[in-house]
């Protein structure tokens, strides 16, 4: 391979591991080319490119892209599973974990999944999972169920709510109910009762009532002189 070809690849190399989310590393050694062949075909199918690659190329590309956590998995002969933007990683993960138990010589060294280093475990228990769709179900379940739960919940009480206020208002009626006040009419006429002018007969009565009681009083008083004169003698 030349400079240019070289060159080539590591240009590729970076652009997959820039735009790749998630990749595995494997070490394919003792595999047979109609094993590395139906093992990509199988990957394909999941929307993954399975590329084996120089170490030497594949570190300058890792750099040039910024991966540097996958330095650590370039040991020994190493392929790369490169999982699309639409691809099933459980699936991928699935179809490697089972090439690895059945050949007994793919070995899965681990992978990056978005940015973070993932170990071979990690790798075992993605493959664990359920397919995608399934797992798409079973989170879509699990969001409307709760959400049904309480729509039910908001409702029944929104349904009461009503007849619940109108009961509450019936009950606050008496105590709310409002006290009895003298009409306006009432009012002015007690207020022009008390404040009209005296008429001129009603003047005359009055003045003589008191001339009368003055009278009384001085009679009443000439006739004690006169027991206390008689009563001197």
């Amino acid at each position: 391979m030349d400079r240019n070809e070289k060159e080539r690849v590591v240009n590729e190399l970076t652009d997959k591991l820039k735009s790749a989310e998630t990749l595995i590393v494997a070490d394919y050694r003792g595999l047979t080319m109609p094993q590395i062949d139906s093992l990509r075909g199988k990957l394909v199918e999941h929307g993954a490119q399975f590329t084996v690659v120089k170490n030497t190329l594949t570190r300058r590309a890792a750099e040039a892209a910024g991966v540097d956590a996958l330095l650590a998995m370039l040991e020994g002969p190493s392929a790369i599973a490169f999982i699309e933007s639409d691809g099933d990683m459980v699936a991928v993960a699935k179809a490697l974990a089972d090439s690895a138990r059945e050949t007994r010589i793919l070995e899965i060294r681990g992978g990056l999944m978005q940015g973070r280093t993932i170990s071979a475990g990690d790798v075992d228990e993605l493959a664990k999972l359920p397919p995608v769709d399934v797992l798409r179900g079973q989170v879509l379940g699990a969001i409307i169920g709760p959400l049904q739960s309480l729509l039910g919940l908001v409702n029944a009480p929104l349904q009461n709510l009503v007849g619940l206020i109108d009961a509450r208002i019936e009950q606050l009626g008496g105590a709310d109910a409002p006290v009895d006040r003298p009409e306006p009419d009432r009012l002015e006429g007690a207020e022009e009762a008390s404040t009209a002018p005296v008429s001129e007969g009603e003047e005359t009565q009055t003045s003589s009532d008191t001339e009368a009681a003055e009278e009384t009083d001085t009679t009443t008083s000439q006739s004690g002189e006169a027991g206390l004169a008689t009563g001197g003698e």
